[in-house]
């Protein structure tokens, strides 16, 4: 079977919308590799879209996941519970920062895990309203759908949307969206939130303000050291439930479990999924007890949640983490970062690099000075390494920036093939 007869009928039987970022078709994966169907060899820096951390087809999670499936797939937790949903919930407790009382429930996609995390804050708070950032992405379900940013394609003749989201720009200092200049700037953006709730929405109605602590499809933008700690005074100050978006950059991404460690703010409800399951789907809530024991019996839940094979192959991947992984993903990181910066100085097409831990992004622009975004430059760049044997995707407003979510067991020889595909592909396309 080759990719071309398989894409035929793929298209034949899939809505365009279900969209696909490269023609090929996955027969096997591991590591740090997807091998197709014609035998063709990809170093993956793409990982699932940030979902397989421990690497694909770990074998821990694995053998997990085949032990478990040969006692119970699935009874729902809500029938007949099992020990593995509680086990999982203990260890999101115990990876959640804060020494105040925590309990954890759980879901299967991040956007499920969002959604609830918007009900336990209206719950506890009696309040309506949301605040969400430019540039977020939060996922495609109503709600989630509502909380996202972007227009297209994401909510593109999908309205109307979920009522009661309120939206304030995100802290993106490359593109400063209040004409500031950051350290000078006094993290003024934290002030427009504050100036907004008189003539946008009253604090006292917010019940959550919901983050990335690395704006995901937005483009890997990194806030300031100073800004999540004067968001969060902003929101004990008035009440409001402060949930960080965790399901990209969780579980190793940034170099650490949780990326809110960087800052450390400690959030009051953190969404977790994507490369918390090891590959299988997925999600939860982790905060505070008071909060989530504020929804009525039977008011959180679902038929799938926290099914007993993902369970397994969680608490696999968060052994795996703890144990190695998370120490070679800092490694690991840590050249990459170097690489882009030394791109950055022969190559005028980057006009930012930025990231934490292995989450990196190349913002690339046709001018430094204008900051003109390239994205036909950008997906020119995610082609060229296509062909060359490396996946990588794009992302941002705009679509000119370059992100990497590689497993964080990419090997040191399969990390600079890939830097050096990636780097022969800059060359190219800037010579174009």
């Amino acid at each position: 079977m080759t990719n071309n007869a398989l894409f035929e009928r793929r298209k034949k039987a899939v809505p365009r919308g279900v969209f696909n970022t490269a023609p090929i078709f996955a027969k096997s994966a591991s590591g740090a590799t997807i091998t197709d169907v014609e035998g063709r060899v990809y170093i993956d820096f793409v990982g699932g879209i940030g979902v397989m951390n421990v690497g694909h087809c770990n074998p821990k999670v694995v053998e997990a996941i085949k032990t478990q499936a040969e006692k119970l797939v699935h009874s729902c937790f809500h029938v007949v519970m099992y020990e593995g949903y509680v086990a999982l919930a203990e260890k999101l407790i115990e990876l959640a920062p804060g020494d105040f009382e925590k309990k954890a429930a759980l879901f299967n996609s991040g956007a499920e895990a969002v959604e609830n995390a918007i009900k336990v804050a209206r719950h506890a708070t009696g309040r309506q309203g949301i605040l969400a950032f430019d540039g977020a992405f939060h996922g495609r379900t109503l709600l989630a759908m509502s909380l996202t940013s972007k227009v297209k394609p994401y909510k593109l003749g999908f309205g109307p949307y979920a009522p009661e989201i309120y939206r304030q720009p995100y802290p993106y200092c490359y593109r400063c969206p209040v004409d500031c200049e950051y350290p000078s700037c006094g993290i003024k953006c934290v002030d427009v939130i504050k100036k907004s709730f008189i003539g946008n929405a009253a604090a006292e109605h917010l019940a959550a303000v919901i983050i990335e602590p690395v704006t995901g499809e937005g483009g890997f933008i990194v806030p300031p050291r100073e800004y999540f700690p004067k968001l969060k005074a902003l929101c004990e100050e008035n009440g409001i439930v402060f949930i960080a978006d965790e399901v990209q950059t969780g579980f190793g991404r940034t170099g650490s479990m949780l990326a809110m460690e960087h800052w450390g703010v400690i959030p009051d409800i953190t969404v977790v999924a994507k490369s918390m399951g090891g590959g299988m789907p997925i999600s939860g809530i982790v905060g505070r007890a008071d909060l989530l024991d504020a929804p009525q019996i039977g008011g959180l839940g679902g038929t799938y949640g926290g099914n007993p094979v993902s369970c397994a192959a969680s608490l696999a991947a968060i052994d795996e983490l703890e144990t190695h992984v998370l120490a070679k993903g800092q490694a690991l990181a840590a050249k990459a970062q170097s690489a882009f910066k030394s791109w950055q100085e022969h190559y005028p097409l980057i006009g930012d690099v930025r990231g934490l831990g292995a989450m990196l992004a190349l913002e690339l622009v046709h001018d430094r000075t204008t900051k003109e975004p390239a994205p036909d430059k950008t997906q020119a760049m995610v082609a060229r390494c296509r062909d060359n044997g490396l996946l990588l995707l794009a992302c941002g407003n705009f679509g000119n920036v370059i992100r990497t979510l590689m497993p964080l067991v990419t090997s040191a020889e399969e990390l600079e093939k890939g830097l050096e595909i990636m780097e022969e592909a800059l060359a190219f396309v800037s010579a174009k």
